[in-house]
């Protein structure tokens, strides 16, 4: 198994960052075991056991399968790997440039939404909750949140890409949540990402979060309503599209038209959702993190 330094290995190392699941490669190495096996070997329940060997599994360490035994159905473990190496960047880090825009998250350039709704400024909260009228409120250029139950928002930025630039990854960095009536931390949104008309994935929210105020959510700021949502970073890369290291799609910057003078980005949450649990953004002034959306696009120059 080969390694780098980007997100794209991050499953792989947050698999081997455990213990528990180090041990468990461990006796692997020596004979396939099944999970009731594992869960003795380590002292540990088989529904816990379950949960690391399915992080072994996804990051690619470990294969299972479903064989007979004794009473039912047993899953067998293996190891699926021989060894690992971690390739290093053959040019120093600092070769790779970028372009890079701050989007505030009032400032989208179109919209279809459906309640629950709204949106506020640092300061004070813009028209009224659940009308979708007061997205075009001019004041809306200064939202610092923003919240809708179905539909889209969809923004545009300036592309400065060179000819002479090759782009090597395109990255968007937004605090995102779901949007439950009041608040609710279970409550799982399926949100779909779209760059210049090109579908990227969909990625599923867990919940919309307010067990306690954000880290730079106003105080005024009412508490049973969204208080902060989780950083996520959205990667188009030359072989795939990623979501904080884990795959979303095949879709790759090639197939992103990013040689175009203008870029839009479009979030939804589609009426076809099996999970249609609404979109938070949170902007500078609100959330966790107190940034605008990042748009990163990364290149090499010949």
């Amino acid at each position: 198994m080969k390694l780098d330094l980007t997100e794209k290995s991050l499953p792989v190392y947050e698999a081997l960052a455990s213990p528990v699941r180090l041990h468990v490669l461990r006796l692997l190495s020596i004979r396939p075991m099944n999970i009731k096996e594992l869960a003795e070997a380590v002292g540990l329940s088989s529904a816990i056991m379950t949960m690391h060997v399915r992080k072994l599994s996804e990051s690619g360490l470990v294969d299972t399968r479903m064989t007979p035994g004794k009473s039912g159905l047993q899953k067998v473990c293996s190891l699926a790997v021989s060894g690992a190496e971690i390739q290093f960047p053959a040019e120093p880090a600092s070769k790779r440039k970028s372009h890079r825009v701050e989007i505030p998250v009032g400032h989208y350039s179109d919209f279809y939404i459906e309640p629950t709704c709204g949106l506020a400024t640092a300061d004070n909260i813009i028209g009224s909750f659940d009308d979708p009228r007061y997205f075009w409120e001019p004041e809306r250029i200064n939202a610092a949140i923003l919240w809708f139950g179905k539909g889209f928002i969809e923004y545009k930025a300036p592309n400065y890409l060179l000819s002479s630039q090759n782009p090597q990854e395109l990255v968007l960095t937004m605090e995102i949540a779901s949007e439950a009536p009041g608040i609710n931390n279970n409550y799982p949104s399926d949100i779909t990402f779209t760059f210049n008309g090109k579908m990227l994935g969909t990625w599923t929210s867990p919940g919309d979060y307010g067990d306690r105020p954000g880290k730079y959510t106003p105080d005024w700021w009412p508490r049973q309503t969204n208080q902060y949502g989780l950083l996520k970073r959205l990667r188009i890369t030359q072989d795939g599209t990623y979501m904080d290291g884990l795959k979303l799609s095949d879709v790759t910057l090639s197939e992103v038209n990013i040689r175009l003078k203008q870029c839009t980005f479009r979030l939804s949450v589609e009426n076809e959702a099996v999970h249609p649990g609404g979109l938070t953004l949170f902007g500078k002034g609100f959330g966790n993190y107190s940034d605008h959306l990042i748009l990163e696009l990364f290149y090499t120059e010949d």
